[in-house]
């Protein structure tokens, strides 16, 4: 066994474990995420958390291999849908996810040891996992990372620290920009790795990784390097298939190339690398105007030192970056809590037994995003109003998906339906999407025959229950996921397998989730045809959607938030999308009724009564004006003067004079600004119980009395205070700002050009005057 940095460490690791929690801190490449859980397992039985799968099961993997058993004998692992071990296994490596579903079910009551790897990326489920150990101090922790800030996190989880220096090989670091400042940047990224490849190929050097901020980046610059016949071009993210991470995690005899995200950052040794080359960028999670968006960003320092000890692993390494020497990075990513929503992690504390809120925190969390989780799940009924977890909220949990579909699969009742629910969740679950859309003509009228309603949730059903479908590329390895997670949730549920799925109707089942969520219904916008709304935010299709023109709602499962032109602005993408009928929201009572125009035929009222959702009429009705509705053609007749002419204006200012009355103290009452003559009638009318025009001609105008200024004051405060005033050839209105001491008076019209003068307006003693026109508004004094 060859010696790494590491292993000065060893005697005082296992000295000092059985007396304290410890704090690990040692460079990229010095064999901490290999030697640390061995040495640990001579004191106990070891759950070590790594954050990525590729992580778990490559370094499970390795150990065997070094120890020379069959993997899952002493060493194993544990992932999402996959594990190797047993109740003999004393290291089990898993990825944060299964910890906290161990923790919920038994507080890992089953080891003894728990090592958290590569804290430094601060994922919100690590970040959980430490606070809930460090609160039950139930099992000695060890947490490591080349990059963390090693003091302030061992005062916080009460622990010493240790550090180991050097690496095992050195790495060079060259800088590739015209000035030293420039930050890392995406423009042309694949001929900028091209250019560095082919300059790689005039050494006699050995593989190269090139970290890249995406799939869509890896596929670009993979077909840039198709010009070099003698590379070995090797994809590696977190939905590569195993025959791609076996390429990527082994020697090959043809010299490689490996095209990676940032989850060749940490953890992983890939052999034969001699040189890497960082972009300088990664997709991240950030907080924008409420909503957690993807953005593309540059990588802070401590992930840029993780990247260059991916080289100086097995041999001198060299490392280039995309941008300059002195480009402003942060100094480390910030922690997931603080960029993301909070309902998966406050749905996987009170599971386990704890509050969010409660906890003790490395870093604080935003109390909005603590506010909007909490108000999620309260209204899906996983949490009570003490924050605690419902019965409800324990099936929900240990479901393999979204806190959201989970509620949808859980309460969802008809069987056919369940089991197409199950479905649809797991293909929602997989990060990768399952298909892309031909671009053929011919293809996409063949898929237009097989699906016509441009249903997204219908294709992927069908691509997770094994049909083959025209017009689609399907991504083997998602789809492989999707069935897996399906399977397992069907075997949960009781449901049948889904080699025998039972037949579901399309509209039964958007029925069922709109239901259950009402809020996933968005209707198009009026005016901006292309984009649909909820009332809460608004979504464009997405690229590969099939929603057409004639669609006018639909239910929008999925979405993908980008940084949009402003700062705060976010362009929020409907990847997967229902279409459904406006008739809908009437089945299911979802919108508002709003009553429109009022008529009288024959003797009968009628009133239009419109659905509105998100600000937009979704139906209309004329219906017989009966009961409440019946006040509205009462309220226009008094209002057009059919009936009591005169009647309504003169309330009306004798209400506007009421409020400026109890504005400038002289009567103690509250409430007023939102009285108006509407309301105040109608209020009358509803207490005389009348309820057609016919009825009120059994009454007069004097059976209406506002009871507002004491009637022996009131013509002398109108006097004081008039609304309106005719000076002459000027007609203007009087607007009264007590607070302000201020008068506006407000042109409305007349042939005069010149403005009022202060000696044709009342003595408003105290008070500043000015004159509005327009946009114009000058003093009079």
């Amino acid at each position: 066994m060859s010696r790494l940095p590491i292993d000065t460490l060893k005697e005082s690791f296992l000295q000092r474990l059985p007396q304290t929690h410890l704090i690990v801190e040692a460079e990229t490449g010095s064999g901490k995420s290999t030697r640390l859980p061995m040495w640990a397992s001579e004191q106990g039985r070891v759950l070590v958390i790594e954050p990525r799968r590729i992580a778990c099961t490559s370094l499970a993997q390795f150990l065997s291999q070094e120890r020379g058993e069959k993997l899952g004998e002493s060493v194993g692992y544990a992932i999402k849908l996959e594990n190797v071990y047993s109740d003999q296994s004393q290291v089990v490596f898993v990825t944060p996810g299964v910890a906290l579903k161990w923790f919920a079910e038994n507080k890992l009551k089953a080891f003894d040891i728990v090592l958290v790897d590569e804290f430094h990326e601060r994922r919100w489920d690590t970040d959980l996992l430490v606070a809930m150990l460090k609160a039950s101090q139930s099992h000695r922790l060890v947490i490591t990372s080349a990059t963390i800030e090693g003091e302030k996190l061992a005062r916080y989880v009460g622990a010493d620290r240790l550090h180991a220096s050097g690496r095992h090989f050195d790495v060079t670091v060259e800088h590739r920009a015209v000035d030293s400042h420039h930050l890392p940047q995406l423009k042309n990224i694949e001929q900028r790795v091209h250019q560095e490849v082919a300059s790689q190929l005039l050494t006699d050097g050995a593989d190269i990784l090139v970290f890249l901020p995406g799939r869509k980046e890896i596929a670009q610059c993979a077909a840039t390097l198709k010009s070099f016949p003698q590379l070995l071009i090797v994809p590696l993210h977190a939905s590569v298939s195993d025959e791609q991470r076996l390429l990527a995690l082994t020697k090959q005899p043809q010299r490689k190339v490996v095209l990676a995200t940032n989850v060749a950052e940490t953890s992983l040794t890939i052999p034969n690398i001699s040189t890497v080359i960082d972009s300088g960028l990664e997709r991240r999670t950030v907080q924008r105007n409420g909503r957690s968006t993807l953005m593309l960003s540059h990588i802070s320092k401590a992930s840029a030192k993780q990247r260059m000890g991916r080289a100086g692993r097995v041999m001198q390494g060299e490392c280039i970056r995309l941008y300059g020497k002195h480009a402003a990075l942060e100094a480390a990513t910030p922690p997931e809590f603080q960029r993301e929503g909070l309902t998966e992690p406050m749905l996987a504390a009170a599971a386990c037994g704890y509050k969010l809120q409660d906890l003790d925190w490395l870093d604080t969390i935003p109390e909005k995003s603590l506010e909007a989780a909490c108000l999620v799940l309260r209204d899906m009924g996983a949490i009570d109003e003490d924050g605690t977890v419902t019965e409800h909220g324990t099936k929900l949990y240990p479901l393999p998906i979204d806190a959201l579909y989970a509620d949808l699969v859980t309460r969802s009742e008809p069987k056919a339906v369940k089991e197409a629910m199950v479905d649809l969740a797991a293909a929602l679950a997989v990060p990768a999407s399952l298909y892309t859309l031909s671009s053929n003509a011919d293809s996409v009228e063949a898929l237009l025959r097989e699906e016509p309603f441009g249903c997204d949730a219908s294709l992927l059903i069908r691509l997770v229950r094994g049909d083959d479908l025209p017009g689609v590329s399907v991504d083997q390895e998602a789809v492989k996921e999707a069935r897996g997670l399906a399977a397992q949730m069907r075997e949960l549920f009781e449901l049948p397998s889904l080699c025998v799925a039972s037949r579901f109707e399309r509209h039964t089942l958007a029925e069922e989730i709109a239901r259950l969520h009402p809020e996933l219904l968005f209707v198009r916008r009026v005016k901006r045809r292309e984009a649909f709304g909820n009332g809460v935010m608004e979504v464009l299709p997405a690229r590969n959607s099939r929603v057409t023109d004639k669609h006018e709602a639909m239910l929008v499962l999925d979405t993908h938030s980008l940084p949009g032109r402003g700062v705060k602005q976010t362009l929020n993408l409907a990847t997967v999308v229902m279409p459904v009928p406006l008739s809908l929201f009437a089945a299911l009572e979802i919108g508002e009724w709003i009553q429109g125009e009022s008529t009288v035929e024959n003797g009968t009222a009628y009133s239009a009564l419109e659905l509105v959702y998100a600000g937009r009429s979704v139906m209309s009705k004329r219906v017989e004006a009966q009961g409440e509705l019946a006040l509205k053609p009462i309220l226009d007749s008094v209002l057009s003067g059919e009936i009591f002419p005169g009647f309504a204006e003169k309330l009306q200012q004798q209400i506007q004079h009421w409020r400026l009355y109890v504005e400038l103290g002289l009567a103690d009452v509250e409430c007023h600004q939102d009285l108006d003559f509407e309301r105040w009638f109608c209020e009358q009318l509803t207490m005389l119980e009348l309820e057609s025009i016919e009825d009120l001609a059994l009454f007069s105008e004097e059976d209406f009395q506002f009871e507002g200024i004491p009637y022996w004051e009131y013509q002398e405060f109108a006097e004081k205070y008039p609304l309106r005033l005719a000076l002459g050839d000027l007609n203007v209105s009087v607007e009264y700002m007590p607070k302000r001491k201020l008068v506006y008076v407000v042109y409305e019209n007349g042939l005069r050009k010149k403005d009022p003068k202060r000696w044709e307006l009342p003595v408003w003693k105290g008070w500043r005057i000015q004159y509005k026109k327009a946009s114009r508004i000058v003093d009079i004094k």
